[in-house]
């Protein structure tokens, strides 16, 4: 069930694990982060590494590329922006007091979020902070950023429909919360989990915000009313990642499995099993869910029979992120390493059975530098407090 695959390279430049790996838009090349305080560059033609950043005094937890610049963000408290071409460092961003786990380039905008139980909004260009949002009473983990032009504008008395950019945060209180980006004003604030806000997925034609949380479920929300939906609740441990295509709901969670849910009604369809830990990833390409996990494997499912097509084996510790590209899988780990997989054979099989081309929504999850630890130690592990409040612990069950 399901045949081994080989890697075509392995990538080791990098001296500690790999937290994050982030595609650019127009595919050409891939960035990684990683526990060793750099970041590295490379080529989709070729997977040579063409750029080494570094400055950052503690690890990189997450990173995005765009096709003209690289964004990481740390421990050390900061983010940088990098010239792809030359690696010079452009900018540095200072202000956050405690660890950046997460951040979002949208638009103009860059948006981070922190243990320092903020989020905040930079200038792209102009190295400078535009708005601070406070409110969570713990840790942000997970970002979002929509438009809408049906929520009421702010600035309006009469509560017109003005509409606007907002910020969707996911914390380890519990809650999800909207924002205003133009005032930093809380719109909503979405109450139900028991348990930390691990992962978000936006459905911005349907006005839909999915929440996934160590409380074992998942929920919905109308994303201008804050009216929460549905819960869907069939797993059996923390909902680690979502992954949102066509109204079809796949999240992998602690449990081991994959659930694949009906948006619209709630109802689980398919459970995709052979995971030996826990699932931290996921990636939808051409009717095949890609998924990562935390006993070192990437496996290939058919969406449509459930059956597992190919288990990638290589790594040696989780299995942090996952890309595709031109039918080619790429594997980011918590080994140090970056692997790349020839998955043109069973893309090809699926297409041949689905001729309906699927495509994914946005989806928004949770930073891996903070949950690989959660994966590897069954108890749980303490996240850093922001100056004078309490240790957390996250449990993963």
């Amino acid at each position: 069930m399901g045949g081994n695959g080989s890697a075509l390279r392995v990538c080791t430049d990098h001296r500690g694990g790999i937290n994050w790996l982030s595609l650019s838009p127009d595919g050409r090349r891939l960035l990684t982060g990683s526990e060793d305080g750099t970041a590295r560059l490379w080529s989709t033609d070729d997977s040579q590494c063409r750029g080494h950043f570094q400055g950052h005094e503690s690890y990189i937890t997450f990173c995005q590329l765009e096709n003209e610049a690289a964004f990481t963000c740390s421990a050390d408290h900061t983010i940088r922006k990098w010239d792809v071409v030359t690696g010079q460092c452009l900018a540095i961003y200072r202000g956050h007091t405690s660890i950046v786990n997460r951040i979002l380039v949208a638009k103009d905008y860059l948006f981070s979020g922190s243990y320092d139980r903020t989020a905040r909004c930079w200038s792209v260009d102009k190295e400078r902070q535009i708005q601070e949002f406070r409110g969570h009473r713990n840790c942000v983990l997970t970002l979002a950023h929509y438009s809408s032009k049906d929520i009421p504008d702010a600035s309006s008395e009469q509560g017109e429909k003005g509409g606007g950019d907002f910020l969707v945060t996911g914390s380890t209180d519990g809650t999800a919360k909207v924002w205003w980006v133009s005032s930093g004003c809380c719109y909503q604030t979405l109450r139900g989990h028991t348990g930390a806000v691990l992962c978000l997925a936006l459905d911005e034609l349907n006005q839909e915000l999915f929440t996934g949380s160590t409380d074992s479920t998942i929920r919905t929300w109308n994303l201008v009313t804050g009216e929460p939906l549905k819960v869907f609740k069939e797993h059996q441990g923390s909902v680690i990642c979502l992954e949102l295509v066509n109204r079809h709901l796949y999240s992998g969670s602690a449990d081991r499995t994959v659930k694949c849910w009906l948006a619209d009604t709630g109802e689980s369809v398919r459970t995709f099993r052979a995971h030996k830990h826990s699932v931290s990833a996921l990636k939808y390409h051409a009717g095949i869910l890609f998924t990562g996990s935390g006993d070192a494997c990437a496996r290939a499912f058919n969406t449509e029979s459930g059956v597992l097509q190919r288990v990638f084996r290589g790594h040696t510790f989780i299995i942090n992120c996952i890309q595709v590209h031109n039918e080619v899988l790429y594997t980011a780990s918590h080994d140090g390493t970056l692997r790349i997989w020839d998955i043109h054979g069973i893309c090809k099989q699926s297409l041949r059975r689905r001729p309906k081309r699927e495509v994914p929504a946005q989806h928004r999850s949770t930073p891996k530098r903070s949950l690989s630890q959660l994966f590897n130690n069954k108890v749980g592990c303490t996240v850093t407090p922001p100056q004078g409040g309490e240790c957390e612990t996250i449990e993963l069950l």
